[in-house]
């Protein structure tokens, strides 16, 4: 990893800087001191002697991403991924600040699971890792964990992301108690009565391969009752990785009725659909499963008109010899910190999203759904800033990722938009070597 000098002050000059949060869009100079944004203001106009400067001609400069759905894997998975590499996989791919979910090992389903998160991502000192508690007590859907101490510890919201909360019952609870910490809870949508025993998409391609389907209605049929619970119980509720045109159209009706609900999608539900499987290709087995081109063309309507308000990957590291198996085996989950940014730029290309639709879903919307002061570069916030190259193109290889696993269904993909400067809290902290 390459860092450019540090004096405490940072001019970046020149570039297109974008921030969705103050709807601002227009070739400016960024001023950076002691870690926080001190202006941005026309080019040339900031005196800044003494700083060390960056020249960001021809690129982007924005707030730095926020991805809210993360799989870390330490403590106690530490062959798949660690909170060291799985940093340094974000902030190769601009991403400055993390939600890391709690399927470790232990759960985080206890303050001390969490400080341990909390002191250890502050000791690698890459990207910010905002811890995500769990639900239920050993994600097993009974018992409500101990979200306040959680939330003394620093967690910044709940969910049992891996597993349903099938009990209505719990989830109910769970809406009503983080309502004293005004987080939400981040649900899983997955009916397991409807989807047991499936391992794709329920649909043509599943019976061309002779797999077990899961059905679409298996995720909106617990999309359509939490939605009620949220509406019931005035909690806040954000519904993970949105894969079915039916679930869409809940989301975007119970926005309209005011019910506070969020929602996000993840760049391979936008990008590839269940023919991605055909082969029986474990790269491209997760949950939820691909789904039908039009499902895939329904989420990006969602992401383009604001439904789905955040992207967010859901990057999640398997080592090799658990996708090397066959595909009913093989574990579900892609890792995706470091092909987001460039799967999303594709949907401006085509016109299916605008870039500051795009760059809002990865900064502003994020940090809100999570209440962190972040993805903004307003006067005084901190200074988390990526700058990007929207033409590059660069070719995914399993040999230069920066994750500790390389479970990528987008492998050899050519791809263009690439990160070539991280700055976490006005420091450098990752800068493309080319």
């Amino acid at each position: 990893m390459e860092r450019a000098p540090h004096s405490g002050r940072l001019l970046i000059e020149g570039g297109r800087v974008i921030d969705p949060a103050s709807a601002f869009d227009g070739t400016a100079d960024v001023f950076i001191e002691d870690g926080a944004i001190v202006s941005v203001d026309k080019p040339g106009s900031i005196g800044a002697e003494g700083a060390d400067r960056i020249d960001a001609a021809g690129k982007i400069v924005s707030p730095g991403f926020v991805d809210m759905h993360v799989h870390l894997r330490e403590p106690g998975y530490e062959y798949k991924e660690t909170i060291a590499s799985g940093c340094m996989a974000a902030v190769v791919g601009g991403v400055t600040s993390v939600g890391c979910m709690a399927n470790t090992n232990p759960v985080n389903d206890n303050s001390a699971v969490t400080k341990y998160i909390v002191d250890r991502a502050e000791a690698v000192g890459l990207a910010n890792v905002f811890p995500i508690g769990a639900v239920s007590v050993g994600l097993k859907g009974e018992a409500l964990s101990e979200v306040g101490e959680m939330f003394e510890a620093g967690i910044v919201a709940i969910s049992d992301d891996g597993m349903p909360v099938m009990d209505s019952g719990l989830m109910r609870r769970a809406l009503e108690y983080t309502k004293i910490f005004d987080i939400c809870v981040i649900a899983h949508e997955e009916d397991t009565q409807l989807c047991c025993g499936g391992v794709m998409n329920e649909g043509v391609a599943a019976v061309e391969m002779g797999l077990p389907g899961m059905p679409s209605a298996g995720e909106t049929a617990m999309v359509a009752r939490d939605v009620e619970l949220a509406r019931f119980t005035g909690g806040r509720l954000h519904i993970a990785h949105v894969s079915t045109a039916e679930s869409v159209e809940i989301i975007r009706h119970a926005k309209d009725r005011g019910i506070s609900v969020t929602a996000e999608v993840s760049p391979h539900h936008f990008t590839l659909d269940e023919t991605a499987v055909l082969g029986y290709n474990t790269n491209a087995k997760m949950k939820p499963p691909l789904r039908t081109a039009r499902d895939v063309q329904a989420v990006r309507q969602g992401l383009a008109d604001g439904t789905l308000d955040t992207i967010a990957t859901d990057h999640a590291p398997h080592h090799r010899d658990e996708k090397a198996v066959q595909f009913d085996a093989a574990a579900v989950g892609i890792i995706g910190l470091e092909t987001s940014l460039s799967l999303s730029l594709e949907l401006v290309r085509k016109g299916d999203a605008s870039l500051g639709r795009i760059l809002e879903a990865m900064t502003i919307a994020p940090a809100r759904n999570l209440g962190i002061d972040r993805g903004t570069l307003a006067k005084g916030a901190v200074a988390d800033v990526t700058i990007f190259d929207p033409d590059r193109e660069w070719t995914v290889k399993a040999d230069e990722i920066a994750s500790k696993s390389h479970n990528t269904p987008f492998e050899g993909r050519v791809l263009k938009g690439k990160v070539v400067r991280t700055i976490v809290g006005g420091r450098s902290v990752w800068e493309d070597p080319e």
